[in-house]
């Protein structure tokens, strides 16, 4: 039964019931009979060909003016996401389905073959589309950069009156690594390390940004002890005449790091245990606590003795009293009598000791078991 209302296309008269279209066309639209309107009706628009820029290096993708680590298994993944982006429904679809079959071409080209479903004016539609996907490979800026060893800032590890140690050049690296690995991991595609350079002085890092290079310094300052400077050198000016520096942060590592054995003058000698702020550590005959004044910080009037790489494990023989105590000379293996200090478990069979002059010492087990 028609409604009285005739298709300004094609004349036939529209039988339609009281209903509200999908999308609410106006005007025209809404008055044209179904053959008419989906004659002219376009359920999907997508481009014929889509040309992705990706680093042959690292496998990022160009979007706009940035590059992103896609982390697709393939660039197959990379082609389905591009094409989803690229097209676009009739906003008067509804329930709207759709599945791709890609189609590799060659090395750089996939074809992507779309079928879609949808429903307009209560009728299902399908329409099929095929949009090709040419990847054109090149350098990101990230990869350009490392590969022409491109830094803007360093961290010098340095030592005041000693070169660093072994495990605290290794330390220093490791906070870069794992720092710079953090930050790749959350998307900064500006952090990398350029080079990492050891010498007779200590360690040198090379780092992509001036922001990544002072929060390492911070992180290897904090775990090590010690002071950071800093210093700036102009290498050029960019394309808007703001001059350019490059920033070396200098982190010198305190003169008594942690685990090494100090005798301040007319005291007792010290296993040093903090060089933060100022020198503090345990005295080796007592096991009281020591601090050096505020005012000589991390480098007081002392006298380096050694360093717990000298310790000696050695037997117990027994606990004479409260002050001391009788172990084995490590050296002679005759009975010998020295101080008992506090932190002595008294129930040990073994200690660890240490020379210092004439002298021998008992260290912290806790000491021993972190090295």
């Amino acid at each position: 039964m028609s409604s009285g209302q005739f298709c300004p296309r094609c004349g036939e008269p529209i039988e339609r019931p009281d209903r509200s279209l999908p999308g609410n066309p106006t005007g025209q639209q809404a008055t044209l009979c179904d053959a008419c309107y989906f004659d002219s009706f376009e359920l999907v628009a997508a481009p014929d060909e889509l040309v992705v820029h990706t680093c042959a290096q690292c496998g990022a993708v160009e979007r706009g003016a940035e590059w992103v680590d896609v982390g697709a298994a393939d660039y197959t993944d990379v082609a389905i996401e591009e094409t989803t982006e690229a097209l676009s429904v009739h906003v008067q679809a509804e329930e709207i389905e759709w599945g791709v079959e890609p189609e590799q071409i060659d090395q750089n080209t996939i074809k992507m073959h779309c079928l879609f479903r949808g429903i307009v004016r209560e009728t299902v539609l399908e329409e099929e589309t095929t949009v090709q996907v040419r990847f054109n490979r090149g350098t990101c800026t990230r990869c350009s950069r490392i590969a022409g060893d491109y830094y803007a800032s360093t961290v010098q590890v340095r030592a005041t009156d000693r070169t660093p140690t072994d495990d605290e050049r290794k330390r220093a690296t490791t906070i870069a690594q794992e720092i710079v690995e953090t930050r790749e991991e959350t998307g900064d595609r500006n952090a990398f390390i350029t080079e990492i350079a050891e010498d007779t002085d200590g360690t040198d890092i090379r780092l992509s940004t001036t922001q990544l290079g002072r929060a390492i310094a911070d992180h290897i300052q904090r775990a090590l002890g010690g002071e950071i400077t800093d210093s700036r050198t102009l290498i050029t000016e960019d394309e808007d005449g703001n001059e350019v520096y490059r920033v070396t942060y200098a982190v010198r590592l305190p003169p008594y790091p942690p685990g090494t054995i100090v005798e301040p003058a007319d005291d007792d000698p010290v296993l040093v245990q903090s060089a933060h702020g100022n020198l503090k550590g345990v005295r080796l005959t007592t096991g009281s606590r020591y601090e050096a004044d505020a005012a000589d910080g991390i480098d007081p009037d002392v006298e380096r003795r050694g360093t717990l790489d000298d310790a000696v494990e050695t037997t117990v023989v027994t606990i004479e009293d409260e002050h001391a105590v009788q172990v084995l000379d490590p050296d002679t293996f005759a009975a010998r009598t020295i101080a008992r200090p506090s932190y002595l478990d008294p129930g040990a069979d073994t200690v660890h000791v240490v020379s210092v002059g004439s002298n021998l010492y008992v260290l912290p087990s806790d000491a021993i078991e972190t090295e």
